[in-house]
Formats: C-alpha cells, sequence, structure tokens
C-alpha cells in the first residue's frame, strides 16, 4: 500500500484519501514485519552450519539476485537513456552492495540471521538492550545496510528471543477478545497521536537526524518514543492476526500470508503498470481512488501470475529455488513461498 499511494501521489502531485492510512501504519509497518520475520529462528538456529547458511543466506542471496535482475530488465533500459549504459551497469553492481529499492528487506534479512546467530550465546538482555540503543540513536551513514540494521534489528532479535512470550500474548488476545477490542481501540487513538502529531520544534532537529528526512517530525519519530510506537504496534497487528486467525472467513488472508513473498517479489510489475495506465487514461481523476486500484493490482498481479506458473509448470524457478542454487538436497524442495523463516 505504501509504494502504491506514494507512487501515485508523488506522479499526480497531490495527496489522495489513502495518504492517512500509510501514516498511521508507518510507525509499525517495519518493526511488525521483522518481529514477524523472527519468530520461528528458534527452530532452525542451532542447525548444522551448512544447512543454516543454505537456508538463510543461499535461500534468500537467489531471490534477490534474481528479481534484482528482472527489476533492471525493466529499469535499466531507462537509466540507459538517460544516463548511459555504462551508469546503468553501475547501478546494478552497486545493488550487490547497496541493496536496490523494494527488495531491500530480502538482503538484510539474511544479515540478521547471521549476525543472531553469532550472537545467541550472549545474554538476551544485554543484546536487546544493544539494539535498542542502536534503534533510538540517529544514525544515517548512507549504507542502506548499516541504518536499516541499527533502525530494526531490535524487533528481529526480540522476535526470535520472546517468542514464547509473544505466543503467550497471542493466546491471551485470542480468549480475551473483548478486553482485547477495547485495548485495540485505545491503541489505535494513541498511535494516531503519534503518527500524526507534529513533534515540538525543540526537538525538531534531532528528530529530524532520527528520520533521515527533510519534514516536521512526528512524534513516532523521536528517539525512544519510534521504539515504544513500533513494539506496541507490533503487538497490535499480533493481536488482530490472532483474532482473525479463527475466523473461517479469513482463509483469503491466510492463504496470502503463507505466500506473502509471492507479493513481495512481484508487486513491482503490476504496480508500475496499473499506475501508468489509471493515471493516463484519465477515467478516473480521484487520487485515492487511482491509489486503492494500484494496491489491489499490486497484489492480485502477483497472485495470479503465481497460479499460473503453478498450473503451467513453467517459471517455477521465479519462487521455487532450484537444485542448483542449494547447498543440499537435504529436506527435499524448499519453496519460496512462505516468509516464515523457521521453515
Amino acid at each position: 500500500m505504501m509504494h502504491s499511494v506514494l507512487g501515485v501521489e508523488a506522479a499526480m502531485g497531490v495527496p489522495g484519501w489513502l495518504h492517512p492510512v500509510v501514516e498511521f501504519c508507518r510507525p509499525f509497518r517495519m518493526p511488525a514485519f521483522f518481529l514477524i520475520s523472527g519468530l520461528f529462528l528458534a527452530r532452525t538456529i542451532d542447525a548444522p552450519w551448512g544447512r543454516y547458511i543454505d537456508r538463510k543466506v543461499v535461500h534468500f542471496a537467489y531471490f534477490y539476485v534474481l528479481w534484482l535482475t528482472i527489476q533492471f530488465a525493466f529499469k535499466g533500459p531507462g537509466i540507459a537513456m538517460e544516463e548511459g549504459a555504462g551508469a546503468a551497469l553501475g547501478a546494478y553492481l552497486t545493488a550487490f552492495l547497496q541493496p536496490f529499492g523494494t527488495l531491500w528487506f530480502i538482503y538484510i534479512l539474511p544479515v540478521f540471521f547471521l549476525f543472531t546467530r553469532l550472537v545467541k550465546g550472549l545474554p538476551v538482555w544485554l543484546v536487546l538492550a544493544w539494539a535498542a540503543i542502536m534503534e533510538i540513536m540517529p544514525i544515517a551513514t548512507g549504507s542502506v545496510i548499516f541504518d536499516e540494521f541499527a533502525a530494526r534489528y531490535v524487533y528481529f532479535f526480540a522476535g526470535y528471543a520472546l517468542a514464547t512470550r509473544v505466543f503467550a500474548f497471542e493466546g491471551w488476545t485470542a480468549r480475551n477478545g473483548a478486553m482485547t477490542a477495547g485495548a485495540l481501540c485505545v491503541w489505535a487513538l494513541v498511535n494516531v497521536a503519534l503518527a500524526f502529531g507534529i513533534a515540538p520544534a525543540a526537538l525538531a532537529g534531532y528528530a529530524q537526524a532520527f528520520t533521515w528526512e527533510d519534514k516536521a517530525p512526528k512524534w513516532a519519530d523521536l528517539p525512544g518514543i519510534s521504539l515504544l510506537a513500533g513494539s506496541i504496534g507490533t503487538l497490535a497487528v499480533i493481536a488482530i492476526s490472532g483474532l482473525l486467525a479463527r475466523v473461517s472467513r479469513a482463509n483469503g488472508l491466510r492463504w496470502i500470508g503463507a505466500h506473502s513473498i509471492v507479493i513481495y517479489l512481484a508487486f513491482f510489475l503490476p504496480m508500475a503498470i496499473a499506475r501508468v495506465i489509471l493515471i493516463r487514461l484519465g477515467i478516473i481523476t480521484d487520487v485515492g481512488t487511482i491509489s486503492l486500484l494500484v494496491w489491489v493490482a499490486a497484489v492480485s498481479g502477483p497472485i495470479v501470475f503465481y497460479m499460473i506458473v503453478q498450473w503451467t509448470g513453467f517459471g517455477r524457478f521465479l519462487f521455487e529455488r532450484p537444485t542448483w542454487a542449494r547447498l543440499s538436497n537435504e529436506g527435499g524442495r524448499q519453496k519460496a513461498d512462505r516468509m516464515v523463516p523457521g521453515e
């Protein structure tokens, strides 16, 4: 939604009615993603190093290189026309050190997996405290990996180290639906205040250094508060997901969640195509409505494409790691259609 909405708004020059939804989710969107990514790591973190490297590094490296190349097949010609073929080649090679566009999370997950394996023998409180300090500090080196590591690792490690408590929390919220609903309403109001409330001018300079953005910082951007907002928002996501998981009509969402990496990898193309077509046709002029339709295309396009691949059998290498790209065949075929690191 964020990429779809901001892309349409940038092209049309004005915000739409979906923009507040994106802003509401901003404090907890990436914290929730990384905490959930670490939840199942305990299942495999003690695996032999060869298997661990295969499943936690080679696995993601294959899909990063593959989909980086696919994205450049579409974006490279434009770069070459504007800046020359050398610039296009340079941008492609740079992406192996500085993650490219929407694929940065696939690049950084193996870094998190390796680092967590190396520090798993240290006291949990020590690593959590260090990671929290890293998140609070205004680190902006320009390196995507270093900056995002500092800002996001605390959530990933918390998912791994506190998984038992997270699942216990989810179980409690599911058993106490009325109290959970009330707490979620309170949280939503607080999150609105943090996500939309402008921070005091006295804190603006430090907050802007913290967010790496030249704009009036919100309360949720402030050091310490961002960690709190991200953590509580992630718990809210988990509580909502736990409630939905017990609703039979949520099977569609469950399927999408199980195949989330399919969407993450392939959404860029249907999103871009839908945006260009809808804006150029001019039949719909409302920015929010166009953003909504582009978002739907960005989610449904990869799903339809994945189903075609599964039905025809052609192109499975796009979502399944082939034998030659594995260090070991142990455990059978490994599919890339589940963003569940423990599996």
